[in-house]
């Protein structure tokens, strides 16, 4: 049997254990007064849920099965005594929150290809100098703040690849090349803290308190995200340096020789453009309260005038990771399906009835999204922990919402628990334990402090 043979059955015995685990939960857990369509969205609950822990399907595929699964379970009057409208769980494809995210897509692609991120980093780099520790204090600095403005991934992606050549001049187990590795992914994860645009489970948290009558606009969430992303980066780059940068021997300049940049007009008027769409954005993003316009309403500006000026083509957009939107696309969808059928409700009563303490509640909520975000999908995680904290603690909506997905970008064990890890992993300079650093520091320390801190400017 080959290589791919054996890969395909795996993932086939891993997806049939997931269904049947999915039965046995929903037949163990199920109330005898729940309706067909409570039923069935308890088991895609578990069935999702199993997919996503299991990877047998791509995280995105499983996402686009709710959807599908809603759409034919939910609606179809030979499946279910009381069919319902199902047009609100196809229709979150045109969520705010959807939309917000593409702007950030949108923003970053840019930058990207015009080399605003190279150039960004670059200027970094010289004024960090040649001194191991300032070089990691500057690295980590940048990929933090970079990481509030577009992705994390992409923006570890690119500060690695900006640095490679000096990790492939560093011996191979020198430990300044392992605080690099591990610090850029650390302070891309808790960048992302620091806004609404930072991470999906941000987007999904202002999603869910939005549908709940609650607006929290950019500023707001800086508020809460920005100081918790400071501490929490300032802590793991202390750490790193004790343990890893021992030796301040100056380092070589010749990691600072990045690509020549194109000197065509047509390149600096696209790089011009892209300047004064992120000045507009970012600066109408910082001043919501004033103006009023929506955050999500806002990313209209990239996305109109980046394609209107030809700075982003269509192979530029293709190149987009849509896989991400559907992801939250299907995760709303399932949200909102244990909102509407009235699940949440009812288990959050059940809780209710075990008198347990509210701040107790908020440590479990907490440190399980972080513990569960180590082995799937973050986005996953907060999409089913916001609704139902949201459900249970409905005089702490706004806070539970925000501890959970602010624990949700706490995850940093494995190699896996994050992309900024993968990528720092896919270089081979680290091994697995390596992780467990960051994974203690901002896995053990973030639910915590994001719980003392939403509570103390609440």
């Amino acid at each position: 049997m080959d290589e791919f043979t054996k890969f395909r059955l795996k993932k086939l015995m891993a997806f049939l254990l997931s269904m049947a685990a999915a039965f046995l939960l929903t037949f163990l857990l199920k109330d005898p007064t729940f309706t067909d369509s409570q039923n069935y969205v308890l088991f895609l609950l578990f069935f999702a849920i199993g997919l996503w822990l299991t990877e047998a399907m791509p995280a995105f595929a499983v996402s686009l099965f709710i959807i599908a699964f809603l759409v034919f379970a939910l609606g179809n009057p030979y499946f279910n005594s009381e069919p319902e409208n199902i047009d609100k769980y196809a229709q979150t494809f045109s969520s705010s929150v959807i939309w917000l995210m593409l702007g950030g897509f949108f923003l970053a692609s840019a930058m990207t290809k015009t080399k605003l991120d190279l150039a960004l980093f670059k200027f970094t780099l010289r004024i960090s100098g040649t001194n191991p520790r300032n070089l990691l204090i500057g690295l980590m600095t940048t990929t933090m703040i970079a990481s509030m403005l577009m992705s994390n991934t992409a923006t570890t992606a690119m500060v690695i690849a900006a640095i490679m050549p000096l990790l492939l001049s560093l011996p191979k187990d020198s430990g300044f090349s392992k605080a690099l590795l591990l610090g850029i992914p650390i302070a891309a994860a808790t960048g992302g803290m620091g806004t609404i645009i930072g991470t999906p489970p941000n987007a999904i948290a202002a999603g869910a308190l939005e549908s709940a009558g609650i607006h929290i606009d950019f500023i707001d969430w800086m508020k809460f995200g920005v100081p918790i992303a400071l501490l929490l980066t300032a802590i793991s780059c202390f750490v790193l340096i004790r343990l890893y940068v021992k030796d301040q021997t100056p380092l070589p300049l010749d990691f600072l020789k990045v690509q020549k940049s194109d000197d065509s007009r047509e390149f600096k008027r696209q790089r011009q453009i892209v300047i004064g769409v992120i000045i507009v954005t970012v600066g109408m993003w910082l001043t919501t309260s004033m103006h009023g316009i929506k955050v999500a309403a806002i990313c209209a500006v990239p996305l109109v005038i980046l394609t209107v000026t030809r700075v982003l083509e269509g192979k530029d957009i293709q190149g987009l990771p849509w896989d991400t939107l559907l992801l939250v696309a299907g995760g709303l969808s399932l949200g909102l399906a244990l909102e509407s059928t009235g699940l949440m409700t009812f288990y959050a009563q059940k809780l209710i009835s075990m008198n347990i303490n509210t701040i107790v509640l908020m440590f479990v909520f907490a440190y399980f999204t972080m513990l569960v975000s180590n082995i799937m999908s973050n986005t996953a995680a907060s999409t089913v922990m916001i609704p139902l904290g949201m459900a249970l603690l409905t005089v702490f909506q706004a806070e539970i919402a925000l501890i959970v997905a602010i624990a949700a970008s706490t995850a940093m064990f494995l190699p896996v628990s994050s992309p900024p890890n993968a990528i720092a992993y896919s270089t081979g300079l680290l091994a697995q334990k390596d992780f467990r650093i960051g994974g203690f520091i901002v896995g053990g320390l973030g639910p915590l402090l994001a719980i003392l801190w939403v509570l103390f400017i609440s």
